[in-house]
């Protein structure tokens, strides 16, 4: 099989939750467990950091991750979803797992995924987990996918736990409180294995406290601890927050022995994008016009873009918008500036929320534009309409983006 035959076959055979949505929702580790097992859990053979949170997860598993690059460290980095490429989600000091150990992890394994129907994401965490285990790195930050408690990354046994916020994302797998949600991020807070956390907020703190206590693991909130604003080069005040929970987790590495300097944390702030390889978080594409885009997709994700939004200059501002299907509009429309142009689309997954429902549905709220038969087409058009001195905004999906970058 062609690296692209593994792809499709991994994509289209198995079902995968940011396509296709809760069909693909799996509700315990069992597989999980499984395929550590036929692994000779790889998982057990590196350290790790383990990173949680409604929002900001993948921008503070970057973060971290440089300043562990930066310290000599041969550093192993999860994430999801990946934007152009798989390879993406597997990286060992910013540089992507070769398509040659993709197909042959397939490859080998087929007939066990096969018979134990794994999911996308279970198998891509396996994937993983063998890269980092053979190619024996010091440690790998790794990002959770969605919520905690079952995640499939939940087998780790971290250095740290971090978990960067918790808003309303994901209700119907996660619950629909703050509390509810934030129980499930929780899940990651492991016995004597201390735990971080971003954001200190009235409706999670005392759900961390309690687990943190239950399982005689030491907390701290970030935001209550670091004064002190790092530069980055993640352009975007939203990531102050960001930059906080990436230092202490920091702070809590040294306490366990890793050494790492002031010089280290400062350049590995200034060079996240260089050192990892990071797309999309208020990446600007283009000069005159001004073109940024950005994956924030949920109200919390979205109100920080739509913040840092608000302080450009522009004479006007054009936005090209696509959602997905389960995408809640009512949590995100009176976040959305009225004094734009839409450019509405639909992203090219099978969850891709048709373009024209989408323009019927925001028309009732003052948002207007003309919808489009694809991302580029919406692109390109706003592109032609825009002035030097305009402003386009790309965003509302993960999907949209990866579609433009």
């Amino acid at each position: 099989m062609t690296y692209q035959d593994v792809l499709d076959w991994m994509f289209s055979q198995l079902p995968m939750y940011q396509r296709q949505g809760k069909t693909a929702f799996k509700k315990d580790l069992t597989n999980t467990l499984k395929l550590a097992e036929h692994l000779n859990s790889p998982e057990k053979n590196f350290k790790s950091v383990h990173v949680a949170g409604t929002n900001g997860k993948g921008s503070t598993s970057h973060m971290i991750a440089s300043i562990l690059q930066e310290a000599g460290y041969n550093v192993g980095l999860y994430t999801s979803p990946h934007l152009k490429d798989f390879r993406e989600r597997i990286k060992i000091n910013g540089k992507a797992v070769s398509k040659q150990f993709v197909i042959g992890f397939i490859n080998r394994n087929m007939p066990f995924f096969e018979k134990n129907k794994l999911s996308f994401f279970e198998m891509t965490v396996g994937m993983a987990f063998d890269y980092f285990s053979k190619q024996k790195v010091d440690i790998a930050v790794v990002e959770v996918g969605m919520g905690g408690r079952l995640d499939s990354t939940n087998i780790l046994t971290p250095e740290v736990s971090v978990i960067t916020n918790i808003g309303l994302d994901h209700t119907q797998f996660l619950g629909d409180t703050l509390a509810l949600i934030a129980g499930e991020k929780a899940g990651i807070i492991k016995p004597k294995v201390p735990v971080v956390i971003g954001e200190t907020q009235l409706e999670t703190k005392p759900v961390f406290d309690v687990t943190a206590k239950t399982n005689a693991s030491k907390i701290v909130y970030a935001d209550k601890l670091v004064n002190k604003i790092y530069k980055s080069d993640m352009i975007g005040s939203y990531q102050i927050k960001n930059i906080k929970t990436a230092y202490q987790t920091i702070k809590m590495l040294q306490t366990k022995g890793y050494t790492i300097s002031d010089e280290n944390i400062t350049q590995g702030f200034l060079n996240v994008v260089k050192n990892t390889g990071l797309l999309g978080r208020w990446q600007i594409l283009n000069d005159n016009p001004k073109v940024v885009c950005d994956t924030g997709h949920n109200r919390e994700g979205l109100s920080y873009v739509m913040s840092q939004l608000a302080m450009e200059k522009f004479d006007a501002l054009h936005i090209v918008f696509g959602v997905v299907n389960d995408k809640d509009l009512s949590s995100i429309i009176n976040l959305l500036p009225k004094n734009a142009t839409y450019y509405f689309c639909k992203p090219d997954i099978p969850r891709g929320k048709d373009a024209t429902v989408l323009q019927d549905e925001l028309k009732d709220h003052n948002l207007l534009g003309v919808a489009y038969n694809s991302v580029s087409e919406a692109y390109k058009s706003a592109l032609n309409n825009a002035s030097k001195d305009d402003f386009i905004f790309v965003g509302g999906s993960t999907f949209v983006v990866a579609e433009i970058i």
